[in-house]
């Protein structure tokens, strides 16, 4: 059982991180927003310090290029837990709400669910909402993925941790021989394009605030913001566009992101499969929605019905969640096409939830291949991606999790039907927290502030599974994975 856990040393670095952030923003509460929570912050922080403190301390020296595989699943879920505990400490102080709702709130912007039980965002220090954005954007690539950039001594085992932790069924993606390097360069891409998104923000009209508090949200494909009513409080266009372009370079793969920046040639996108079926899809759902939208003539202007159209679709798509308007109240089918937009997902490396274009290309192409087998029993067919064959083993572990998504999304819903949600409601928030998605629909339209405690702890550990992708949290819970 002792070699499935990780050293203490590493156990610690989780509660070091979450009080660093949170000391930061008890500063930033004095220096910058004087909004007087400053001590709900750094008191908290100070406790995590020490305590972690003292685990690094007692921990013996040495031993991180020993962690295992199994050291290493334990060490991705444990890590996301105790930062979704921790976080919600200054959020529960600050807002005076339960600590079931706090942890939601807290696992919501580190999953980048962007799912809240808040309300009246306006009226909030703007401390907190900074400190829930910035969580967004940690979360985005992954707190682990941020601990291995910033820890070069583990570079042995940290291929094992990034495995656990990137989205995906192709985890073999390695931008550099060191793992710590190959970190690096996912965040300093994932930096670059989050400033870029945060200046095009300032030249639509956005103040400071609100444009670095909606580009730490945009570019991680979560979500939260400042305001109520969302993207739509600005009845921007321009701020529209700008959301748009970077949920969009959210959701596609940052090894796409890194080789574009070295090579400065858009071929480094159009020639990838996954990519271009992404942008295919996102073309298509979006003229179905604008059609349905001009049919019921939902707007008045013809023009509106189609950039309505299109924010919401890549909004859901990419599982960012941003509103604009009263998408809620659209025809009853548009909701539908929403959900199944969140399913499918963005793309793999990257910020965005869902089952991934690359699960969904491979899962279309097993299909046509079974039809072609049954026409020629005899011939000999394979799958392939990207001009290569594709492994059996990742057609298999395709195949388990689309089989698990779908089983493990019918069996929640069920769950919280028994807390008294309507299907159709319970349904839309298990797959807004399953996909990472953010909204849901019916009674949760709004936030989620009606379901009970019970459901916030079945929705919270649901966001878990959805970021972790499911197996990397359901292998602790078998007796196998502990037994030496």
């Amino acid at each position: 059982m002792y070699d499935t856990l990780p050293p203490l040393k590493l156990l610690a670095f989780p509660g070091l991180l979450m009080g660093a952030i949170q000391i930061i923003f008890g500063l930033l509460s004095v220096v910058v927003f004087n909004d007087n929570i400053a001590h709900l912050f750094i008191f908290p922080a100070l406790i995590f310090i020490s305590i972690s403190m003292l685990m690094f301390l007692k921990s013996k020296r040495g031993g991180l290029d020993q962690i295992s595989i199994r050291g290493s699943i334990f060490y991705v879920s444990y890590t996301w837990f105790l930062c979704g505990i921790l976080g919600a400490i200054p959020i529960q102080l600050v807002e005076h709400i339960s600590f079931t709702d706090s942890v939601f709130e807290s696992i919501s912007a580190l999953t980048t669910t962007g799912a809240t039980i808040l309300s009246h965002l306006d009226e909030q220090p703007k401390t907190l909402l900074m400190y829930r954005q910035f969580l967004q954007w940690i979360g985005g690539l992954g707190v682990i993925i941020f601990v291995v950039a910033i820890l070069p001594m583990l570079n042995i085992g940290g291929m094992k941790i990034l495995r656990a932790e990137t989205p995906g069924p192709i985890k073999d993606d390695k931008l550099a021989p060191r793992i710590a390097n190959s970190a690096q360069y996912f965040w300093y891409i994932y930096l670059a394009i989050t400033i870029l998104c945060c200046i095009g923000y300032l030249l639509a009209g956005m103040s400071w605030f609100d444009a670095i508090a909606h580009s730490f949200t945009t570019v991680s494909t979560g979500g939260f913001s400042t305001h109520d009513a969302s993207i739509g409080y600005f009845s921007n266009q321009w701020v529209e566009v700008n959301s748009e372009i970077f949920m969009l370079l959210g959701a596609i793969s940052f090894s796409l992101h890194f080789r574009f920046f070295n090579s400065l040639s858009i071929d480094t996108y159009t020639k990838d499969e996954e990519t271009r079926s992404f942008i295919f899809l996102i073309f298509i759902l979006s003229f179905l929605l604008a059609l349905i939208l001009i049919t019921n003539k939902q707007f008045d202007l013809f023009s509106e019905n189609i950039t309505s159209s299109i924010f919401i679709l890549i909004s859901f798509i990419t599982s960012t969640g941003f509103g604009e308007g009263d998408f809620t109240n659209w025809p009853p089918v548009t909701s539908l096409i929403l959900v199944f937009a969140a399913y499918l997902g963005g793309c793999s490396g990257s910020t965005a939830g869902g089952n991934k274009i690359i699960r969904n290309v491979i899962s279309f192409k097993l299909v046509a291949k079974q039809i072609k087998q049954l026409i020629h029993p005899r011939g000999l067919f394979s799958i392939h991606y990207n001009g290569l064959k594709v492994r059996p083993s990742v057609v298999s572990s395709t195949t388990v999790f689309l089989t698990i998504s779908i089983f493990i999304s019918i069996f929640i819903a069920l769950l919280l039907m028994v807390t008294g949600l309507d299907f159709w409601s319970a349904f839309s928030a298990v797959s807004a927290c399953i996909n990472v998605s953010g909204p849901a629909f019916g009674q949760l339209s709004s936030n989620f502030q009606s379901v009970s405690d019970f459901g916030i702890w079945i929705l919270s550990i649901t966001m878990l599974l959805g970021r972790l992708e499911f197996l990397t949290l359901l292998v602790i819970i078998g007796p196998h994975f502990w037994k030496s």
